[in-house]
């Protein structure tokens, strides 16, 4: 494996993750500010990654398995130390719909994958806008503090309530699209055995 920006990138959204953990528990008035920062630059490693990759062809297979890996680790983590804050009912089932997604495609993925059906469960823009939704949300959640006068955890929580059923409906599209090669009928142009 060839070590390039784009797989450092990633390595490093993987290495804010502790850095995350240690910092929400910090007993300082900055707190809420540094985990929102430290949350936004991981966010900012993922756009880049990929946009690196892109633009320098530095895609490899090492860094198409890291990078979904970093998104789901980083999201959870966060998920699970705001429901300490507010373990809601509200709170745990939006992340239980969001991690149990995440668990379902990402297992979805990697069977439709061994029998060569991966396309017909790629990315679509349903789960770009999700995840947008999803990073807002928890950036704007573990802020938590009022900024002008705007609710800003408030908003926050809204905002991952719409990130929780982008969630399903993303996850309904890709069952949708796999539906026919779950029952056992696969296209008549795909060659590989399972």
């Amino acid at each position: 494996m060839k070590w390039n920006l784009p797989n450092a990138l990633t390595a490093a959204r993987i290495a804010f993750i502790p850095i995350l953990i240690v910092v929400f528990y910090l007993p300082f008035a900055w707190t809420n500010w540094a985990c929102m920062i430290v949350f936004v630059l991981a966010c900012v490693t993922d756009w880049l990654d990929g946009w690196f990759a892109r633009r320098w062809q530095q895609t490899s297979a090492f860094g198409a398995f890291l990078d979904p890996v970093a998104d789901k680790l980083m999201i959870a983590t966060a998920l699970i130390l705001l429901i300490e804050r507010d373990p809601s009912f509200s709170m745990s089932l939006a992340t239980i719909v969001i991690i149990g997604r995440e668990i379902t495609i990402s297992a979805l993925r990697e069977w439709m994958s061994e029998i060569g059906q991966r396309k017909a469960v790629r990315v679509a823009a349903i789960g770009k806008i999700k995840t947008i939704a999803q990073m807002i949300a928890i950036g704007f959640m573990l802020f938590r503090e009022p900024l002008f006068g705007l609710p800003i955890y408030a908003i926050g929580k809204v905002l991952l309530y719409v990130a929780a059923a982008l969630t399903l409906w993303s996850m309904f599209k890709y069952l949708s699209a796999a539906w026919p090669i779950l029952k056992g009928e696969l296209p008549s142009d795909s060659n590989e055995q399972r």
